[in-house]
């Protein structure tokens, strides 16, 4: 299986981490390494729907034109339901990588099924903490694949925004 190599931002806002996407963009960064997670509506006044159509998910609901417009950007969108963080919606390259560890990963001590994937996937524990916390409060983490050139790309071009990064 392969193990994440990433770097990690974690923003307040759905809007934070899609300006950021779109910075990236126009440095032209490749989007296709990059990852985002976080709820897929925290709202139970909206109903909330995930649909497919051209390969393409599509959404409605509370985040619907957010969650709508990531997916046009990045890859490989999901969305699950996981037992005391309610439904995550993800998309890029952690989601296959996700998909494999849920299939395989094993729950035990307290360890939710979203750390024990994250864990199984290469993620430190002391950063699955924090990713979960983050992910229960509706913050969203924005990951940046890539070698370390890649990287360094995006921390500079990040470093103006409002994440807080998490390496």
């Amino acid at each position: 299986m392969d193990k994440i190599n990433a770097l990690s931002y974690i923003f307040n806002t759905h809007t934070e981490a899609e300006d950021a996407i779109h910075l990236l963009s126009r440095t032209g960064f490749d989007l296709k390494k990059l990852s985002l997670v976080g709820k897929g509506s925290h709202s139970e006044q909206y109903p909330v729907g995930f649909y497919t159509t051209e390969d393409r998910m599509k959404s409605w609901g509370g985040k619907g034109a957010f969650w709508g417009g990531i997916w046009g950007l990045l890859f490989a969108p999901a969305v699950f339901i996981f037992p005391g963080i309610g439904l995550l919606a993800f998309a890029g390259p952690v989601t296959t990588m996700l998909i494999g560890a849920l299939e395989g990963a094993v729950v035990v001590g307290g360890v939710s099924a979203l750390g024990a994937a994250l864990a199984q996937i290469g993620v430190p524990d002391d950063e699955v903490i924090k990713y979960e916390t983050a992910l229960k409060v509706d913050k969203y983490v924005l990951i940046v694949h890539g070698n370390a050139v890649e990287q360094e790309q995006a921390r500079s071009v990040l470093e103006s925004t409002k994440a807080i990064i998490s390496e």
